[in-house]
């Protein structure tokens, strides 16, 4: 049998051929964004950065209602077939509030230090409010990352090298001095409640990372003589109690002889005993929340003795 003509079916060449693959193969590798049931995306292990009811939360609430999820979250895939949210934690808590199942996420195959400095470097960068807990255990971690992945390409530095090398390029792609994440850093070996005053402004940032160099005990009795005395430690203080601990001489009375001291700018203020006043309040309430229900008590104890005058002067 004859063989008809070939001469308008158009055979491709070896680089058309080539492009085709190539091209195949760049979609087949291209990041593409998938909905993702909410309940199979795990939180980020101790994820520094919390999710707070704020008003920029009420503002990502009311913009996912209105337009939906705009830029996808970033998640790594896990051996069990669940997800573990890299970038996305108050976008995911946006979708929940307006009863949203799924989320548009980009999954993206990631080592545990590539995992970190990401998770990190998209909270710094996309967070208005940040608190001083939130960078001091986020620049921690990622610095503990970076020294991981350091120590592991670098094979001619020593630890005391990987960590300055570290330390210079998370400043670099910071806002922050080498020695101001230092500062931040040295915050997370704070006592949970001092951690909390500071991030409520009530201690001064240099004064709590001299805090931070006592033992859990020392911080503790600080913490006591704070809600006796009503007062916050200055620099100053900080810097002789951290002292008297290297010379083995802080005790509980020379820390309550340090607090109780009268600062010049120190105005007169009314002093309670946190154990007077502790009963009437709830486990781990902040000396601020006892101060405001106070307030509150007070304010309605007022307005009955004045109902108790008006009703004798009738």
């Amino acid at each position: 049998m004859p063989r008809g003509k070939l001469e308008n079916i158009g055979i491709p060449t070896l680089d058309e051929d080539a492009f085709a693959s190539d091209k195949k193969k760049a979609e087949d590798h291209a990041e593409k964004v998938i909905e993702i049931p909410i309940h199979k995306i795990e939180d980020f292990p101790n994820h520094p950065f919390q999710v707070r009811n704020d008003e920029e939360m009420m503002d990502l609430i009311d913009s996912v209602a209105k337009s939906g999820v705009i830029a996808p979250a970033l998640v790594r895939p896990k051996e069990d077939g669940s997800y573990e949210m890299i970038a996305g934690h108050r976008r995911k808590y946006a979708c929940l509030q307006n009863g949203l199942r799924t989320i548009p996420c980009i999954i993206r195959n990631l080592s545990d230090e590539e995992a970190v400095m990401i998770m990190v470097d998209t909270n710094l960068r996309q967070r208005q409010t940040i608190l001083p807990s939130e960078k001091a255990f986020a620049y921690r971690m990622k610095l503990e990352a970076m020294n991981r992945q350091g120590a592991r390409t670098d094979l001619t530095s020593g630890p005391v090298g990987q960590k300055l090398n570290s330390l210079k390029s998370l400043s670099d792609s910071s806002d922050d001095s080498m020695k101001q994440i230092q500062r931040y850093i040295r915050l997370t070996y704070l006592i949970e409640p001092l951690l909390k005053l500071v991030d409520e402004g009530h201690i001064a940032m240099r004064p709590a990372v001299e805090l931070s160099y006592l033992e859990p005990h020392a911080q503790n009795m600080v913490l006591e003589e704070m809600e006796i005395n009503v007062c916050s430690p200055s620099h100053d203080q900080t810097i002789r109690m951290r002292k008297a601990q290297e010379e083995g001489k802080l005790t509980d009375e020379v820390i309550s002889v340090i607090m109780q001291e009268e600062k010049p700018n120190q105005i007169e203020k009314i002093r309670l005993s946190s154990q007077r006043i502790s009963r009437f309040f709830a486990p781990r309430t902040s000396v601020k929340e006892m101060e405001n229900e106070i307030v509150k008590a007070l304010e309605v104890y007022q307005r009955y003795k004045k109902r108790q005058r008006e009703k004798q002067e009738r």
